[in-house]
């Protein structure tokens, strides 16, 4: 099996380092527990922030930076261990938290048994970049605390679909995303075969254009082509996403490409050919310019025993009819 959160990357930094805490910290607690104490990994911040000091919940919280909570579930277990007490001010309203003599003789039995043995051990795995580590981590607190990470994301602009142009390395993915769906709502015609096992004699080679939709994380996931069927016409066929990848937009993405790759084509006219069962798609279409045309159908249309419906590109642009 491969490593899931590793390879996703710095996208999954959270749940890396939450990993890795996790089995660093077990190996801690059973240093620990050698050292004779009965406290948790998670406890020794704790007894750090009140290592010869009495502090109230807010001010632990403020000193090791985890929520009050997690805070006050830690020190209700010390108080059950009978390593901290709970004294209250003099004005009642502020309860402060110390170590008691046991919780003070803990502590140095951890100074003595536990900290050295777990900071060389730590040292040791970085092979000597602990400082390094340990000054990125910083300057991503302090970032961090800055600028959360949701506003961070919501002013990321990556690119999450790019066009790729047709190699025979992708001619695999051609077929089988146009195979799914139209086997999917009607049934392979020879035509179709035709086209979708040797794409560059039929499309590549007579001078039209498969493009490909890749998307950040996920592949190639849609398709389609520009295919010549005389001097300057071309048909818009064999247009197809993937399920998984079904609305996100990845249709009107490609679609869009398609009608630029058109233009530099010098398509007149750009065409296509599809069914009334493809509701969603006419729709699309519709929409960046084609209009259903009976010419169009009278000359083409019977290339597909599916076809029923046939549209012409009428958008205004250079190099294509309007």
């Amino acid at each position: 099996m491969t490593d899931v959160i590793r390879d996703m990357g710095a996208g999954f930094l959270g749940s890396r380092l939450k990993r890795l805490g996790e089995r660093m910290q077990a190996g801690a607690a059973r240093v620990i527990a050698s050292a004779g104490l009965e406290v948790q990994p998670a406890h020794m911040p704790l007894l750090v922030a009140l290592d010869g000091r009495a502090l109230t919940i807010g001010q632990i919280v403020q000193a090791i930076g985890i929520s009050q909570p997690g805070v006050t579930r830690g020190i209700g277990q010390l108080m059950d261990m009978g390593l901290v007490r709970a004294e209250t001010g003099s004005d009642q309203r502020h309860r402060t938290i110390s170590l008691t003599d046991e919780g003070a003789a803990a502590v140095a039995r951890a100074k003595l048994f536990v900290w050295p043995q777990v900071t060389e051990a730590v040292d040791r795995l970085l092979a000597g970049r602990s400082d390094e580590l340990l000054a990125i981590l910083t300057d991503v607190e302090e970032a961090l605390a800055a600028t959360p990470l949701e506003q961070l994301a919501a002013q990321a602009t990556p690119q999450l679909l790019t066009i790729r142009d047709y190699s025979d390395d992708l001619a695999r993915e051609f077929h089988d995303i146009n195979a799914a769906w139209i086997s999917e709502m009607f049934r392979l015609e020879e035509t179709d075969r035709q086209t979708l096992e040797n794409p560059r004699a039929n499309i590549i080679d007579p001078g039209g254009a498969i493009l490909f939709v890749e998307a950040k994380g996920m592949g190639i996931i849609g398709t389609c082509a520009l295919q010549r069927s005389s001097a300057t016409g071309f048909e818009l066929t064999k247009m197809g996403v993937r399920a998984s990848a079904r609305g996100l937009k990845v249709g009107e993405f490609l679609l869009k490409a398609a009608i630029d790759k058109a233009r530099t084509l010098g398509a007149d006219p750009l065409y296509l050919l599809t069914s009334r069962r493809c509701a969603a798609a006419i729709h699309l279409y519709e929409k960046s310019g084609f209009r259903h045309d009976a010419a169009i159908m009278a000359e083409f249309g019977a290339r597909y025993a599916r076809c029923d419906v046939a549209m012409r590109y009428v958008g205004q642009g250079t190099g294509v009819a309007a």
